[in-house]
């Protein structure tokens, strides 16, 4: 039995800014659930102490709402990441309007959902960076979590000092009240938490079947590209494969 063997290149793809961006969000978001579990379903601890030496409830809101807030900032430093950054970080590669974005969605969703056989490891000559399926799918989580950012700030906005909270007020009324906005913020929640788990699982999926150093790659920003690729444009690598893809669909 003899298997193919391919030149690999290590190459940098991940810049700093963006993997700060990432471990910033992993871990904002791991404190916000908890705490936001804990908001939503408050345990009863008693205690003998002072009411104002025992304000736990209090400290869990107000991590809470600074976590949220650190990744607001956050999220706005990576849009303008998008247009600074290099060729892997750029906005372009988060909406597909092309064609070959398109094909490439249903190659993944092929592969990846349907766990149809990835002839050659097709799928790793595809993407140096995010394939555009997981790439749109970061989009579409922005714009939910967005959406989980204003639902917040409302519920927050009556009792708030300061004018951001105050500003998205109006989504309590739009919404249909306060019982509504709390369960769109808490379903959200769940959400986010089921994209984790997706997120994590074809991660160390695509790590083991096409051994690149996908999950490494975000520490150190290298990953394994085959050397033939590397000083090729992607979308010249994605209508190779693609090529090469429905060619192989029409002979089955």
């Amino acid at each position: 039995m003899t298997t193919t063997t391919f030149n690999f290149k290590r190459v940098y793809v991940w810049e700093l800014p963006v993997r700060m961006f990432h471990w910033i969000t992993v871990f904002s978001t791991t404190i916000l659930i908890i705490t936001g579990f804990i908001i939503a379903d408050p345990p009863a601890i008693q205690s003998n102490a002072e009411a104002s030496n025992s304000y736990w409830f209090g400290l869990v809101r107000a991590i809470h709402f600074v976590t949220a807030y650190i990744l607001i900032a956050n999220l706005i430093f990576r849009i303008y990441w998008a247009f600074v950054g290099n060729q892997f970080a750029n906005w372009r590669n988060f909406i597909p309007y092309t064609k070959k974005g398109i094909k490439n969605i249903l190659y993944v969703l092929k592969v990846d959902i349907f766990l149809m056989p990835d002839k050659e490891h097709k799928l790793s000559n595809i993407s140096i960076g995010h394939n555009y399926l997981a790439a749109f799918s970061y989009t579409i989580m922005t714009l939910f979590f967005i959406l989980q950012t204003m639902t917040g700030l409302a519920l927050i906005g009556d009792t708030s000092s300061w004018w951001l909270p105050k500003f998205f007020h109006f989504m309590v009324p739009l919404l249909g009240g306060d019982i509504v906005v709390r369960y769109v913020h808490h379903i959200l929640t769940w959400l986010f938490m089921a994209f984790i788990v997706i997120h994590v699982y074809l991660v160390l999926y695509h790590d083991y079947v096409e051994a690149r150093g996908e999950a490494s790659a975000m520490i150190s920003g290298f990953k394994f590209i085959r050397a033939e690729r590397v000083d090729e444009k992607e979308e010249d690598i994605i209508e190779k494969a693609e090529t090469q893809m429905w060619e192989g669909d029409k002979e089955e």
